[in-house]
C-alpha cells in the first residue's frame, strides 16, 4: 500500500468534514488528485482509506479536515468542497458509489477514535476497513457497521401509499421507510413500519434491489408490498403526509421528480423513484 501511495497513476479524493473535492468546471465530476497534492496531510497522519481500483489505478479518500478553512488549500487549482447528498445525482453512477464509500468510511472512522470496550484510543488498520484498539489488555478489533433500512412501495390495485418526512422539500413524497431492528426478517420489518406509521396492514412482501445510503451508512432495502387495508391514520411523529396516489398521478410525479413541480418524488439517484418506476412499468 506504501508503494501504491507514490505510484503516478494513484488518485486521491479529498474529502472535508465529510464533503468532496468537486471539479464543478469540467463535470461535475470529482476533482482526483495527486500524491502530492495530498502528501502534506499524509504525513501528518490524515485518515487515509483504500476505495479500490479503477481504470489500473489505485483510488484513495483521504481526510483533510486539518484546514480549518477550505481556501487555504496549498493548490489553486483545486475544485469546490460540496456535499455530497447534494452533487451525488448529478455524477456518472461509478463516481457517486465511490462518494457513497469515502463518505460512510471517513464518517466511520471520524466517530470510532475510541475503542467501545475500554475507552482507549484506537488506531486505523487493514487500509481504512477496521480500527484497533491501542490498549495491550484489551486489543479489541472495530470494524464499519451497516444499518439495514427497508424501503417499500406498497400498493393496493392500481394505487400506491407514499408519504412525506417531516424533513421534506414541500410536498415530495417518497416511499415509506424504517430501520430493520434486532431479530427482525425483512419482511417483518417492511409490514411492521407500514402499520406504526399509516395503520395501514399489508401482506405478500417481496425484494427488488438495494442502495447504499451514506448518511452516515445504511443500506435501503427496497420491496414491495400489498396493502390489505385502506384508511390511513398518520403516526404525525414520523410523517408529515401520507395518501394514495393513483398510477396515473405517480407516473406524472416521476416526469415532475427533477423539477420544482409539486408533487413530486425523489429523484432518479433516489431508490424510490426507481421503485415507483418499477410499480407504472408493470
Amino acid at each position: 500500500m506504501a508503494e501504491k501511495l507514490e505510484n503516478p497513476s494513484t488518485r486521491f479524493l479529498p474529502m472535508h468534514n465529510l464533503r468532496a473535492l468537486i471539479d464543478l468546471a469540467g463535470g461535475p465530476e470529482i476533482d482526483w488528485r495527486g500524491y502530492t497534492d495530498v502528501r502534506s496531510f499524509i504525513d501528518a497522519g490524515a485518515t487515509l482509506v483504500f476505495l479500490g481500483t479503477a481504470d489500473f489505478a489505485c483510488h484513495f479518500a483521504v481526510d483533510v479536515s486539518t484546514i480549518e478553512n477550505p481556501k487555504q488549500l496549498p493548490n489553486s487549482d483545486w475544485g469546490k468542497f460540496i456535499d455530497v447528498r447534494n452533487i451525488s445525482s448529478n455524477l456518472r453512477p461509478g463516481e457517486a458509489g465511490a462518494l457513497a464509500q469515502a463518505r460512510s468510511m471517513l464518517s466511520w472512522h471520524k466517530t470510532h477514535g475510541f475503542c467501545a470496550q475500554c475507552g482507549a484510543k484506537t488506531h486505523l488498520q487493514e487500509a481504512g476497513y477496521s480500527r484497533k484498539c491501542s490498549s495491550e489488555t484489551c486489543n479489541a478489533l472495530h470494524f464499519p457497521r451497516t444499518d439495514p433500512v427497508v424501503i417499500m412501495m406498497v400498493t393496493k390495485g392500481d394505487k400506491c401509499l407514499l408519504g412525506s418526512g417531516h424533513n421534506f422539500p414541500e410536498q415530495q413524497y417518497s416511499c415509506l421507510a424504517g430501520f430493520v431492528e434486532p431479530g427482525e426478517t425483512i419482511e417483518q420489518a417492511v409490514l411492521r413500519e407500514v402499520y406504526e406509521e399509516t395503520r395501514i396492514t399489508a401482506t405478500n412482501v417481496t425484494y427488488h434491489s438495494s442502495q447504499p445510503w451514506p448518511y452516515p451508512s445504511s443500506l435501503m432495502i427496497g420491496c414491495f408490498a400489498e396493502a390489505t387495508s385502506e384508511e390511513i391514520t398518520l403516526d404525525e411523529t414520523e410523517l408529515s403526509d401520507a395518501r394514495w396516489f393513483t398510477r396515473a398521478e405517480v407516473i406524472d410525479m416521476l416526469a415532475k421528480s427533477v423539477t420544482r413541480d409539486i408533487p413530486r418524488l425523489a429523484p432518479p439517484l433516489a431508490i424510490a423513484h426507481q421503485l415507483a418506476a418499477a410499480w407504472v412499468a408493470e
